[in-house]
């Protein structure tokens, strides 16, 4: 007996293969010299302002995220018209020799059609007999070749879907690449009202990645970065001081500041304690959860955070307040990006392919931090996953220990996982 394909693992498989055809697709897509022009000229409107620019930042990186979802919808829905296509056809093939037999039948039955039962006792004594045959034949024949029509139609339907469904991909990339190109432009902005010099950066760039060579572990390498850098240390010293002026409020009054007045834009420190937001965070990136924490890891041991599965090119935004403590390559994670979001917490995101954010640097929640790249990133943070797609890794640490992060995101991103180990 043949072993039955498993249908999720088909329908993975099948994501990938549109994913890819699509990513081709959408390669050809270039912003027009016209629309550019019009960006530039929308970005050369906005008032210069740090609180401004990050304003509009946080707003593109949404509508960027939004625009990856409905990419990531279109190429599931492609996906399952595909599977059923395939479905259908694979079912063809399996009754192609029944499915001759019948389309026979019918061509003989309307080229010789029973005789008139009142012309002569012989013709009535065949029309008996043949009557007898058909009655027992053709209730049999009707059925299949009703559900012939019916696999001919459904499949008229799901190739005018996919055509349908590939326009309005099409559309979407072509906004989506507008808003591309609108973030680089506020990056570009955003990074010439730096306040430290390139000189003062670059050396801390590369004390970071001197300690992220030696750096055995995470553990090791945020310690070593608290201890060493000066902006991480500066950072570690603000988040105390921020958790410290929160904790001293009654819980009754931080409900009432947060129900009474939105966080300050330009605020310098989270507004809120990290052990109070579980439930309200959003994903750094859209896509599938494919794997999360305590899930086997593809190595023998269970997973210290949950994988995403993006689309190519998804942007990567940041889950809450936090300060910038690392940006850059570490060991089997690739690229790195590790935020002290205060209350003893680190967050940790790997596997993006360019990051637009700088260390020491703060950041607000949803201010856009990295992109993706086209392909999943080689790393042992993402070994046994079927996929090519671009794989995002998240990590939540508490004084140093990895802890599930299930608890923090909002309910529509709290979905169930896809085992892939």
């Amino acid at each position: 007996m043949v072993p039955q394909e498993d249908p999720t693992a088909a329908l993975q498989k099948k994501r990938d293969e549109v994913a890819q055809e699509l990513q081709g697709l959408s390669e050809t897509l270039r912003l027009s010299s016209t629309k550019a022009a019009e960006l530039e000229a929308t970005i050369a409107k906005i008032e210069k302002t740090s609180e401004n620019l990050r304003q509009a930042l946080i707003e593109s990186a949404a509508r960027r995220k939004e625009l990856e979802k409905q990419v990531s919808d279109s190429e599931d829905k492609l996906a399952r018209y595909r599977v059923r296509e395939d479905e259908i056809r694979l079912s063809f093939r399996e009754r192609r020799a029944f499915l001759a037999e019948v389309l026979a039948a019918l061509q003989r039955m309307g080229r010789n059609p029973p005789p008139a039962l009142l012309v002569t006792p012989e013709d009535a004594l065949a029309s008996v007999r043949t009557a007898i045959l058909l009655g027992a034949v053709v209730p049999g024949v009707r059925h299949e070749t009703d559900k012939l029509a019916a696999d001919l139609q459904e499949l008229v339907d799901l190739r005018s879907g996919i055509e349908k469904e590939k326009e309005s991909y099409l559309a979407t990339m072509e906004t989506r690449k507008e808003e591309e190109r609108r973030m680089d432009l506020l990056l570009a902005e955003n990074a010439r009202l730096s306040s430290r010099s390139a000189a003062d950066l670059e050396i801390e760039r590369r004390r970071s990645e001197e300690l992220a060579g030696k750096a055995s572990s995470l553990e090791g390498l945020i310690g070593s970065l608290e201890g060493e850098i000066a902006s991480v240390r500066e950072a570690a010293r603000k988040a105390r001081e921020e958790e410290e002026r929160l904790r001293k409020q009654s819980e009754e009054e931080r409900r009432g500041s947060e129900q009474a007045t939105l966080p300050d834009k330009n605020r310098i420190a989270p507004a809120y304690l990290f052990s109070d937001l579980k439930g309200r965070l959003e994903l750094p990136s859209t896509g599938e959860v494919l794997r999360r924490f305590g899930d086997p890891d593809g190595t023998g041991h269970e997973a210290k955070g949950m994988v995403i599965a993006s689309t190519p090119g998804a942007v990567v935004t940041a889950p809450a307040d936090g300060w910038v403590v690392f940006a850059g390559e570490f060991r089997s994670y690739g690229q790195m990006i590790i935020l002290n979001t205060g209350d003893g917490y680190h967050v940790v995101l790997s596997g993006m392919d360019r990051v637009n954010t700088r260390q020491g640097s703060f950041v607000l929640s949803g201010e856009p931090l990295a992109t993706m790249g086209n392909k999943r990133v080689a790393s042992a943070t993402a070994l046994a996953l079927e996929t090519d797609r671009p794989t995002l890794y998240i990590e939540f640490r508490k004084d140093g220990i990895p802890v599930d992060s299930r608890p923090w995101w909002a309910e529509k991103d709290a979905g169930k996982a896809r085992n892939d180990t």
